[in-house]
């Protein structure tokens, strides 16, 4: 996992990947493509890097897709958050996956696409750190890491929930299976993220 100084200011800004407007269009036009022949065809787009040219689709950056219905009611979430090839196909995968693989929910149907929004959350660096004190809350995203056990959470939950600091690390340890107070001994880390979605 990419990781940078602890020595850095609380303050100083995480390093969050910047896309401009129009790449995040196209890459909101990607996931929907995407989303959409998988669910009607079973195949999926083959872009590649020579017809997606903005090179910030192009970067090899952690990334998660939410899918909403449009009354808000979330459907699905699927991230990744290490990752080995450019940010566009990064969204592919988590597309497919949200709408077909989070055990939460039953797959993502064809006749749903109508009712679906999607929202993409390109991750920055991760940051680790030593006090629950340097935690932003509203503007970071939390990782935990304590032996086998992973959770993450974007940074918009917590302001969407209306969460204290506290009641943060209290759902990101559930979130990963372990008890609430787990964070205590645990490799915390935090990250921030552009996030951005399809208009109604």
């Amino acid at each position: 996992m990419n990781t940078q100084d602890t020595s850095r200011s609380k303050d100083e800004v995480i390093d969050t990947p910047h896309l401009s407007d129009a790449e995040k269009k196209k890459l909101l036009r990607i996931a929907r493509e995407t989303l959409t022949e998988y669910l009607t065809a079973g195949t999926i787009p083959n872009y590649t890097a020579e017809s997606v040219e903005e090179p910030g689709l192009l970067q090899e950056v952690a990334a998660f897709v939410t899918l909403r219905r449009r009354d808000g009611e979330l459907r699905g979430c699927i991230g990744r958050v290490e990752v080995s090839g450019p940010l566009y196909r990064t969204v592919q995968d988590c597309v497919i996956s949200a709408a077909t693989n989070d055990f939460r929910f039953p797959p993502v149907t064809a006749s749903e696409l109508d009712d679906i929004l999607i929202e993409i959350s390109v991750l920055s660096p991760f940051r680790p750190i030593r006090s629950p004190e340097e935690i932003q809350v509203g503007r970071h995203g939390l990782l935990i890491r304590k032996g086998f056990r992973v959770g993450l959470l974007l940074p918009q939950v917590a302001s969407d929930r209306g969460w204290s600091r506290d009641e943060f690390l209290r759902a990101i340890c559930l979130k990963a299976g372990l008890p609430t107070d787990a964070w205590r001994d645990a490799d915390l880390y935090v990250f921030s993220a552009e996030v951005f979605e399809e208009e109604e």
